[in-house]
């Protein structure tokens, strides 16, 4: 393998890629990572582990490997976010495990979504989240119950392999693909077969970091390419081909960067081969020194997109790809499926939104129910990058049927602006790295809104984050709120949040405004959206969003 002229002044020495020889772990992951394979994990949680409970656990698989099983151990109850950076992970944690279940594509039978129901009911204490990577979680898993558990999930197809840890994440789809007769192409098939082929293969199960990819031909970009590891896009090339457009090296959290175009045109049949070879890449120059630098966003920061093309098919492809265009710009602007939508076969799909994507194992049941009684194919259900959820195939006279039988579970079709695009992380309930909650005051917020501002019907997304890590991805949000500890009017340390406003994807993205660090405190959240969004609808100009009114608005209209 040849080495590659580096394009930064940065030292090559003691970044840990393995390409350039350094193979010797440069921190505890690493080492961990060398001493056993995460993968296997799962055989000493089936033939120890389940018999001897939670304090027989080698600490290295419960803080570490156990990830790559999907499994994270969850806070301990009653101690407050101020602690979170002070106290040890075995202070932290509680004896029992935050669990994600990996729905790649977020593509669900009814008999699927019953199973997650009834394991959330059984196992979890009735409690369930749908995740913005269309995943579903579940809390208060005991080590016990862990083999049952995948018993169950594995007889409809589902798995929690790889849904953690520094491995290949579950692939994001749009839950419309191959139903709405307008998408570029329909990125089903291309997934499945990436999916099936490294799966679990331990080729990958050592990745410097995590690795999060999206495969999608939905002309809303409803997967959010922009902030995503690595995407292949959907466009249609000069010869009038649908293929894809590559994206590499998106990710937000402290260090928030977009993915850049690669410039190259994949054809379907070359997908998983150039997704294999990024990954390789990934796993063979990603930065292994530091665990906050070994994103392959930094590495795409060093090297440029030439590089990594050239790099892609030089060692890895052994072949040139062609050049592509760019993809057309997102077709609305919402991208999360809301509402409802006619699919190409005459019938409909049926959005609807959740509470902040909060559920109850025993709701998930009834919407699987609801999905075979009024779908036309047995029960279809799909999970967005959004937090929602879609029924597929309802009969045009039975639309608004379906949409009174979701309300009457508070599950809405048609919801406000506030419901529809607020978003919360799992936060200080479970979290072990969360510094406020999120969830419940996440829904108290958009309520309140909604009680405030009752004619405001424009799209805004306000999304609740617990941490600086953005699982919420606050940094892109019109109004995104980043939980830390701040002082009060009395002088006193309380749960608040540092404000981000104007962040948007498409067109001109960029990541939310901060405001010489401007924070409000929790109970001060309602009366500041208010006071900012009643400016905008004061002094908007016809048909400006929101992001493009921050965008130029002076800083004491938003304050």
């Amino acid at each position: 393998m040849s080495t590659p002229t580096r394009s930064s002044n940065r030292p090559v020495r003691g970044q840990g890629q393995w390409a350039l020889g350094y193979r010797e772990p440069l921190n505890p992951n690493e080492r961990m990572k060398k001493d056993s394979d995460g993968l296997d994990v799962r055989q000493r949680i089936l033939d120890i582990y389940a018999h001897t409970g939670f304090d027989g656990i080698d600490p290295g698989d419960l803080r570490g490997r156990m990830r790559w099983m999907g499994l994270y151990t969850q806070r301990a109850q009653g101690i407050p976010g101020g602690k979170t950076a002070v106290l040890e992970a075995e202070e932290l944690e509680d004896s029992y495990f935050m669990m994600r279940a990996r729905i790649d594509g977020g593509a669900l039978t009814s008999e699927a979504l019953r199973v997650l129901g009834g394991i959330s009911t059984e196992f979890g204490r009735d409690v369930a989240d749908v995740t913005d990577r269309q995943n579903v979680q579940y809390h208060w898993i005991r080590i016990e119950d862990v083999p049952e558990i995948w018993r169950r999930l594995e007889s409809v197809g589902l798995s929690t392999m790889e849904a953690c840890g520094d491995v290949p994440r579950v692939m994001l789809n749009c839950p419309m693909a191959g139903i709405l007769a307008d998408e570029v192409i329909d990125a089903s098939e291309v997934l499945a077969e990436t999916v099936a082929k490294y799966l679990g293969d331990p080729a990958f199960s050592n990745l410097p970091r995590k690795w999060k990819t999206s495969m999608s031909g939905c002309v809303d970009h409803c997967t959010e390419p922009e902030i995503d590891d690595v995407s292949f896009v959907g466009v249609v090339n000069e010869a009038g081909e649908a293929g894809y457009d590559l994206w590499v090296g998106g990710g937000l959290s402290t260090n928030p960067m977009f993915a850049k175009r690669i410039g190259v045109f994949v054809r379907p049949d070359q997908v998983t081969d150039v997704w294999a070879g990024c990954t390789s890449i990934f796993r063979d120059y990603g930065y292994r020194r530091s665990r906050n630098h070994a994103r392959i966003k930094f590495l795409m920061a060093d090297w440029g997109p030439e590089k990594f093309r050239q790099v892609l098919q030089d060692e890895y492809l052994h072949a040139e790809l062609p050049d592509g265009p760019a993809p057309a710009p997102a077709k609305h602007d919402q991208r999360d499926h809301v509402g409802v939508s006619k699919q190409k076969d005459g019938t409909n799909a049926l959005g609807f939104a959740l509470r902040t994507g909060r559920i109850s194992g025993t709701l998930l049941t009834r919407i699987a129910d609801l999905a075979e009684e009024y779908g036309t194919q047995g029960g279809r259900i799909r999970t967005t990058t959004q937090q929602k959820l879609v029924i597929l195939d309802v009969p045009d006279a039975r639309v608004e049927d379906l949409v009174a039988a979701l309300a009457e579970h508070d599950l809405l079709v048609r919801p406000s602006a506030f419901r529809r695009g607020t978003m919360a992380c799992t936060g200080l309930e479970f979290c072990k790295l969360a510094i406020v909650e999120t969830k419940q005051h996440a829904q108290e917020l958009y309520a309140e809104l909604e009680r405030r501002l009752p004619e405001f019907d424009e799209p805004i997304g306000i999304n609740v984050n617990g941490c600086p890590n953005s699982c919420a991805r606050f940094q892109t949000a019109d109004i995104g709120f980043k939980g830390m500890i701040v002082r009060n009017a009395a002088g006193e340390s309380v749960e608040g949040f540092q404000v981000h406003l104007g962040g948007h994807l498409g067109v001109d993205a960029s990541f939310g405004r901060k405001f010489r660090g401007h924070k409000i405190t929790k109970e001060e959240t309602a009366d500041y959206c208010e006071r900012v969004l009643r400016g905008y609808l004061d002094r908007r100009e016809p048909g400006e969003r929101f992001a493009a009114y921050v965008a130029r608005a002076d800083d004491e209209w938003l304050v």
